[in-house]
């Protein structure tokens, strides 16, 4: 478990506030501010630190009360209950651009919930009514599994949500436990590629990772000049 599991912008009130633990609840308010960033064409939050991550958000959402914040550790607390309690300004959200309708912002609203226990779930919001607008404009003009009939009619598919074939295998992302594991696993990836004739993949070996990335392996240097 790492602050670092999500990028700064996106990343949650209780990663950022030390929750021991956390869920996929994160990933909903991910999709929420990239949602809210599709809108206002910005980023939602962006701020150059943590702690300054943490106020833009609680200029949004006003100070959380002491039990949004039981998943915090006891010095993010301390440091919200030290500085002057803010009122949730909601309203801000109507003004990211003229498709902020009211489904819009509601399903924003509840996506972006302080307590990750109050947090929208993922099958609640692809429930909600501004998916469902979304979803009946896609099959009006855009999908290939409706057509429109001489008469200028649309007829539209039986199913809206087909289901999947078989369910998605993560068996290799389970057998990664270890940043090693994930490294060697890269390397592996690449040199594989290098012997295909395909586009080579490649590495700036100017990067801060370069030199500890390729320190993993004894014959990178052969791998790099073949680069």
């Amino acid at each position: 478990m790492t602050q670092e599991v999500v990028t700064q912008y996106y990343r949650a009130p209780e990663i950022l506030m030390g929750a021991r633990h956390y869920s996929t609840a994160v990933d909903v308010w991910s999709v929420g501010c990239i949602f809210g960033e599709l809108l206002g064409r910005r980023i939602l939050f962006q701020a150059q630190n943590p702690v300054q991550q943490l106020d833009l958000i609680t200029e949004l959402l006003g100070t959380p009360s002491m039990e949004d914040m039981r998943h915090a550790c006891g010095g993010a607390r301390s440091h919200m209950l030290r500085r002057a309690p803010k009122l949730p300004s909601f309203s801000a959200l109507y003004t990211l651009s003229s498709h902020a309708t009211h489904e819009a912002v509601h399903l924003l609203c509840q996506m972006l919930v302080f307590d990750p226990d109050k947090r929208i779930s993922v099958t609640d919001a692809l429930a909600h009514p501004y998916l469902d607008e979304g979803r009946l404009r896609y099959h009006s003009c855009m999908c290939k599994c409706c057509f429109t009939t001489p008469a200028g009619i649309r007829q539209y598919t039986n199913d809206f949500e087909p289901s999947a074939g078989q369910s998605f295998d993560d068996l290799w992302e389970r057998k990664l436990t270890s940043v090693q594991q994930v490294k060697e696993e890269m390397h592996k990836f690449i040199a594989e590629q290098l012997q295909t004739g395909r586009v080579p993949l490649c590495i700036n070996p100017q990067s801060a990772a370069f030199k500890s990335f390729a320190s993993i392996h004894k014959s990178w240097p052969l791998i790099e000049k073949n680069m």
